[in-house]
């Protein structure tokens, strides 16, 4: 059968239109409401708007991706009520309109972060960069958080401080803007993308987030859960957390959707095929110790979206992301273990067996650079990733499949 294709768009502001995912080969799109802010009720009004623009092309919605969850829900704010029910509201007028896949994330106040969105690799394309130095001497030195050398061991800490002391004032700022607005505005960042204090702006949000440690955030997912999964559950549609990126602690903020104990944790802490992960690898990959084989194994019978991306290691906690099938992640071994449990769901008589997956990310490449696309997604550097992740999967499958053959001629 095959993981269903898919990829990512940003609606009519994308310049990658519709019509074009059709002639790649792409079977499902992943969109979002981007227009609409975090806590908004997503009517059905607006959702099948989308849906009928994306279906007269000849394809279905398969995933949104995000369903944002706003900054007072992960706080448990005052606001929750009203925020919660919201939320579920947005779940139940997907479920109406027939879309069965939501991806979200549960990352304080950053999605995700990158510290240089121009790194060269060496054969000429362009990719990113996290390296951990020079995001501690943001922290540290730029954005002059309180306490924020004491979240950094001695060795990272001489290491910012060469870092900070080779930028002149106008890099100082480039990194700032690009850390908290150029890689958040496009996702529902949380920053106003158009105010001249936005440091402070950024600081007050992280100040929220004071009395909130892991525990506390954990509780606070739970929560968010115990509200939530029924409703998707009754709408017919599968939840599904996006790991934290990087998988670590940033800014003395929390982090609860990075290891193998956290998603386990999580989709045990409400037993439903509806509380389920979204498994992203080159997010994962950003640890170490993460063995992302081994990982999909473990949760395998609750993924539900799959976003497939490498990366390689360079010093501590720092890394760029690399060509899709070159890296740290065992590209094949993971698809695999997806193609396998795929392969199981239909046995068992599942519903959710389609298991989109999209290229996330993708060097930019050869017509790219006279494009104009959000960072990390250029047009042609996805698409040469989509044809590799394509390539690959369909030769495993041909493999799983004369396997099974084998022994049931035996049998």
């Amino acid at each position: 059968m095959a993981l269903e294709k898919t990829w990512r768009w940003f609606g009519k502001n994308d310049s990658v239109p519709l019509s074009y995912l059709k002639q790649m080969g792409i079977e499902g799109v992943v969109t979002a409401l981007h227009h609409l802010h975090a806590g908004d009720v997503w009517t059905i009004e607006e959702i099948m708007t989308v849906k009928s623009e994306i279906e007269g092309n000849g394809m279905r919605w398969s995933v949104v991706e995000s369903l944002p969850v706003a900054e007072g829900i992960k706080i448990h704010s005052s606001d929750y009520p009203r925020l919660i029910d919201n939320y579920k509201q947005s779940l139940h007028n997907l479920g109406t309109c027939g879309i069965d896949t939501v991806c979200y994330n549960f990352m304080p106040v950053l999605d995700w972060a990158r510290t240089d969105l121009h790194f060269k690799n060496q054969n000429g394309g362009e990719s990113m960069l996290f390296d951990y130095p020079t995001f501690a001497a943001f922290d540290i030195y730029i954005l002059k958080r309180k306490g924020a050398s004491e979240s950094y061991d001695d060795e990272t800490l001489r290491k910012a401080e060469t870092v900070i002391t080779s930028m002149n004032d106008a890099q100082k700022e480039e990194l700032a803007h690009n850390i908290i607005i150029v890689t958040q505005a496009f996702i529902n960042g949380t920053v106003d993308k158009d105010a001249s204090d936005y440091k402070q702006q950024f600081l007050n949000y992280l100040e929220t987030y004071k009395d909130i440690g892991k525990e506390e955030l954990r509780g606070n997912l739970s929560a968010f859960l115990n509200d939530v999964i029924p409703v998707a559950e009754e709408a017919g549609i599968n939840l599904c957390i996006h790991a934290d990126d990087p998988p670590f602690p940033l800014l003395g903020l929390p982090r609860i959707a990075g290891t193998t104990d956290d998603f386990l944790w999580i989709i045990n802490r409400y037993d439903s095929t509806a509380n389920g992960v979204t498994f992203c690898t080159g997010s994962l990959s950003g640890r170490d110790d993460n063995d992302l084989v081994a990982m999909a194994k473990a949760l395998s019978s609750r993924i539900h979206f799959v976003h497939l991306r490498n990366t390689v290691s360079l010093q501590y906690r720092s890394f760029y992301e690399s060509e899709h099938l070159n890296g740290n992640v065992d590209m094949y071994s993971v698809i695999k273990v997806l193609l396998e449990e795929q392969a199981e769901r239909i046995r068992n008589g599942r519903k959710d067996v389609r298991m989109p997956f999209r290229p996330d990310h993708g060097i930019r490449i050869m017509d790219d650079y006279n494009r104009t696309a959000n960072p990390g997604y250029p047009l042609y550097g996805r698409l040469k990733g989509l044809a590799e992740i394509d390539g690959m999967q369909h030769a495993i499958e041909r493999m799983i499949n004369n396997r099974l053959k084998k022994i049931h001629v035996h049998l």
